[in-house]
């Protein structure tokens, strides 16, 4: 069969590939096109577009960004329509994904999504437009499935690809020699994130806490959309290494981490490595984005869990002081360090086991079979 398939971020990239692994596993004949990246390039296919110039976070920056948004609408729906695909895999990212599902639906193509809008945190209406525009929706928070069900939409519950991602992870064993890194100094890891206007917001404070560490080794992982010279006009001349394309072997290695709110900080508490939440934007978004979202906590590691498991510093909170103070209380204080790593343990036990790009490509290749 003809994939089509749509990832508009880094984490998208990362499980579109995984994903496109087990679909060529169960169908000889997969030829795949897509919106992703280098991980999803690897797998085979056409790279139509990077997600490098599709990702726009808040409202600010989308409204500021709408002709280029819409530049790629056009393009990715003129793009599928030319290449006529047997089948429609939308990957997370909805505002861009749903306005693709919508036009798919037009023109009698079935639709699959993988990774579940966020419709839970705000704006649950959504709902109803999903139910219209999607064929199947595989879900991967086990909150999800009740969620939908409140709705009247059955949904597949799959699992976590990130599990996937995990198992499937082999490290360096020469990580430290390669990377010219002191094999007696504890590393903090930086995860500023993948865009450029969440980096430009994070980063500055994450780098202004390594001066106050001076025992420890600052890492920063950085997102394979950008360059090394990239990163240089955050460090004014501070010796932390940027190191690309192996953010595991870095989580595998780290005594703790100052994540951005995302993906990664689930990635973090899989490694089992303690952290601190951190999420900045432009004051306008989130003003708005306060006022509509209906969830207590914005990070994966709390949400799936419903509690408080690492602290989440956002907007005015997020600071260098603040910052290290709870990274002191993570390095230095015994018994709050090990409270984190036992509710660790709690999320491992609830996330469950790897398999979901397997389960997911099996429903795929079923469902579309009955077609």
């Amino acid at each position: 069969m003809k994939y089509y398939l749509v990832a508009g971020e880094a984490s998208g990239d990362m499980h579109g590939a995984n994903l496109m692994k087990e679909l060529k596993k169960l169908d000889a004949q997969a030829e795949f096109r897509f919106f992703g990246g280098d991980l999803m390039k690897a797998e085979g296919g056409t790279l139509v577009k990077h997600y490098a110039n599709m990702a726009f976070m808040g409202f600010f920056e989308v409204a500021a960004n709408l002709r280029t948004i819409f530049k790629n609408l056009a393009f990715c729906k003129f793009d599928i329509a030319n290449y006529h695909p047997d089948v429609l895999i939308l990957i997370d990212f909805p505002g861009f994904n749903l306005k693709i599902a919508a036009f798919a639906k037009q023109n009698n193509l079935p639709v699959y999504y993988y990774i579940s809008p966020k419709v839970w945190a705000w704006n649950q209406q959504r709902v109803l437009k999903i139910k219209k525009v999607v064929d199947h929706l595989f879900c991967i928070l086990p909150f999800e499935v009740d969620f939908y069900k409140k709705w009247g939409m059955q949904v597949d519950y799959v699992g976590n690809p990130l599990l996937d991602a995990v198992a499937g992870f082999k490290p360096d064993a020469d990580f430290f020699k390669t990377n010219n890194l002191d094999p007696n100094k504890k590393i903090i890891a930086l995860l500023p994130g993948s865009r450029k206007q969440e980096i430009n917001y994070l980063l500055p404070d994450m780098i202004a806490v390594a001066d106050e560490f001076a025992g420890y080794q600052f890492i920063i992982a950085g997102a394979p959309s950008f360059t090394a010279e990239f990163y240089q006009q955050y460090l004014n001349g501070k010796p932390i290494p940027v190191i690309f394309n192996a953010t595991y072997d870095i989580l595998k290695n780290a005594h703790a981490a100052v994540v951005a709110s995302g993906t990664a900080t689930l990635e973090a508490a899989l490694f089992h490595v303690p952290q601190v939440v951190v999420y900045k934007g432009n004051p306008v978004s989130i003003t708005i984005a306060r006022i509509v979202i209906r969830i207590k906590y914005i990070s994966l590691v709390n949400l799936i869990m419903n509690g408080s498991i690492v602290k989440e510093l956002i907007q005015q909170d997020c600071s260098p002081q603040k910052i290290s103070t709870e990274l002191d209380l993570i390095l230095n204080n015994k018994t709050f360090r090990q409270t984190m790593l036992d509710n660790y343990k709690q999320l491992d036990e609830k996330m469950g086991e790897p398999g979901a790009s397997a389960k997911t490509a099996a429903l795929i290749v079923k469902y579309s079979s009955k077609k």
